[in-house]
């Protein structure tokens, strides 16, 4: 379990959690220029990377400070310039640290 942190205002406080989630991810892609993919948890950017192994997968982490609940993560392919998006695979969900569990291949939930 993650040491939750205290943040006060005005009339409560909020309890936050630290978790480390993580993936693996793959991409392919025929020719061209390499690809590239984002990350997000909700709406908010956590990475972006340009894929330029062939034959390899790595493993994402993401290490998030946060109030228990339920979160989107969405990988999205980035077609870069001149060239098309690569297929990316997302597999192997785990939860690294902290008070958390996978629902889906798309949904973390941080626990209390």
């Amino acid at each position: 379990m993650g040491n939750p942190a205290r943040s006060s205002h005005a009339k409560y406080s909020v309890t936050t959690q630290f978790v480390k989630a993580s993936f693996d991810i793959d991409c392919k892609w025929k020719s061209g220029p390499a690809p590239a993919y984002r990350v997000y948890i909700n709406d908010e950017l956590f990475a972006e990377r340009t894929w330029i192994w062939r034959e390899h997968y790595l493993n994402e982490m993401l290490q998030i400070q946060a109030e228990p609940g339920v979160y989107r993560v969405r990988v999205e392919a980035v077609r870069p310039i001149g060239g098309k998006a690569g297929k990316f695979r997302v597999r192997n969900h785990m939860i690294d640290h902290g008070a958390a569990q996978w629902i889906d291949h798309a949904t973390l939930e941080i626990l209390p």
